[in-house]
């Protein structure tokens, strides 16, 4: 049995990882990749399966944001050419929810722009939830920015069952990313939706110039927290945005790190998310060895890989799309 098989078999009752054992995942050689991959599947099937969700995102409002994140093409100080527009209505929200729900997305994801939601925002995606959960009865995430707990409550009592709010970086690499908020900013907003009965949903951007010492700090911060989801972005950097031209990973180093959060999080949602096609190139179809989901469909500013090249990726593995009505029965037994 080979040491990454070990180190699986050591997760699998209920161990956790030592920084020593985190840093070997990441300093693993290039050739051990497929056993290490295997290990991490060990650990993804006993508690998923051969299951895979999926989520699609709706950009609800884009640009014009206060922030400063290096690494966003809709901060305040981005030179890009990105189409900014205000929250989009209610319908368009909805119709957004039937393209999903057509599509067998189990999780539709509203994410807008901003440092947080303001009443007029808050009332429209309110409004909008409550139809979608009455016509489609799909599962809906959030990500509205910086919540208090009043705004958590709201969105609640509407229907909303996960919120994203990524930690994105270490506490140490935080200020080297964006100083218009705080990194506990962001870990107390996970904390508010948690307060609120909300499924937390937060993760990481890889590639923005931490050090590996740093990816395991957040690895195990996101496991502290209780992150039910946890989105790996892969940095996918932006002319015009203070990250522009950093180009720091690759494939190989890409399925490490993947390897490296299904063992520190064993039980939780692993979703390959934005980055993934100009990361892990030719090798996506081996993340899923060790994620459990995956966004379709473009994203926020970038385009994402054609749907129908994601779900022949599925097939091809053999592996099994988490219906809407599965996602139905799960939430009723919550």
């Amino acid at each position: 049995m080979s040491k990454w098989m070990k180190l699986a078999n050591y997760v699998l009752e209920g161990n956790e990882l030592t920084n020593t054992e985190a840093l070997a995942i990441l300093e693993s050689p290039d050739d051990e990749i497929l056993d290490l991959s295997h290990s991490a599947f060990k650990i993804r099937k006993h508690y998923f399966g051969k299951k895979v969700k999926l989520n699609m995102i709706i950009n609800a409002k884009s640009g014009r944001c206060p922030e400063n994140c290096g690494y966003c093409a809709q901060s305040s100080i981005a030179k890009t050419p990105i189409n900014s527009y205000k929250m989009v209505n209610k319908d368009v929200l909805v119709a957004g929810a039937k393209r999903a729900y057509d599509l067998n997305v189990g999780t539709y994801c509203i994410v807008a722009s901003g440092r947080g939601p303001l009443k007029r925002e808050m009332d429209i995606v309110v409004e909008a939830v409550k139809e979608i959960k009455d016509t489609y009865g799909m599962k809906i995430c959030a990500c509205l920015g910086i919540l208090n707990l009043e705004q958590a409550q709201q969105l609640k009592e509407a229907g909303v069952d996960r919120y994203n709010h990524n930690l994105n970086t270490a506490e140490t690499n935080h200020d080297a990313i964006t100083t218009s908020h705080t990194y506990n900013d962001r870990v107390a907003t996970v904390n508010v939706a948690k307060e609120s009965g909300i499924s937390p949903c937060s993760g990481v951007i890889v590639g923005m110039k931490e050090t590996k010492q740093e990816l395991i700090n957040v690895a195990n911060s996101l496991r502290k927290l209780d992150a039910d989801s946890i989105p790996v972005n892969f940095l996918h950097a932006i002319d015009g945005t203070p990250l522009q031209g950093v180009n720091e990973l690759n494939p190989l180093y890409c399925l490490k790190v993947l390897a490296l959060l299904r063992f520190i999080n064993p039980t939780k949602e692993i979703r390959i998310s934005g980055g993934r096609e100009v990361n892990l190139r030719s090798l996506q179809p081996l993340g899923l060895y060790a994620a459990n989901s995956i966004f379709i469909g473009d994203y926020l500013t970038t385009d994402g890989q054609e749907t129908s090249d994601d779900y022949q990726m599925l097939i091809d593995l053999g592996f099994e799309i988490e219906s809407v009505e599965e996602m139905k029965t799960l939430l009723s037994q919550k």
